[in-house]
This record gives C-alpha cells, structure tokens and sequence, in this order.
C-alpha cells in the first residue's frame, strides 16, 4: 500500500497541474466541436484530468521499478557503494 501512494498521490498532483496548465491556454469550447455531441466541459475537464493522471502514474510507476532494477543489479554487481558515493548501504 505503501508503494501504491508514492505512486498515486504524486502523480494526482501533477494531473491536476497538468489540467490548470493545459485549460489555462486552451479553450474548452474549441476542443468540444471536434468531439461528439453530448460532451460538456466538466465531463471534457474529468477525462482529461483521469487521463492525465493515468499517464503520469505509469511514468512514476515505470521509474520506481527501474530505481529497485537498478538498485537490485548494483548489488550484484558489487557496485552498490560506489554507486551510492563510496557508502555502504544496507540492502
């Protein structure tokens, strides 16, 4: 659960930066036109907030498992302290 929340809180944060920043430059109206009928600007701002945070959760979650990758292979490597700045850290 622990993991889960280093994922997702971060990654709802920069969703909803991502929506302020994104909608603060373009127009709701504008994208509306293209999309079918029966779309409104809350339903246009929830998918594109859920969307948002979707992606940068699967990038937050991709660089956690690379980090615990990368840091498994130092240890067998032996590379592990040089890596970490000449520090011996416990696995």
């Amino acid at each position: 659960m622990k993991r889960a929340m280093w994922i997702v809180w971060p990654s709802f944060l920069v969703a909803g930066l991502l929506e302020g920043l994104v909608f603060a430059a373009v127009d709701p109206s504008e994208i509306l036109h293209l999309l079918e009928e029966g779309w409104s600007r809350m339903g246009l701002y929830s998918v594109t907030f859920l969307v948002f945070w979707a992606v940068v959760a699967a990038a937050s979650s991709l660089s956690l498992w690379l980090a615990g990758a990368l840091d498994q292979s130092d240890v067998e490597q032996g590379a592990g302290a040089a890596v970490r700045g000449g520090k011996a850290h416990p696995a």
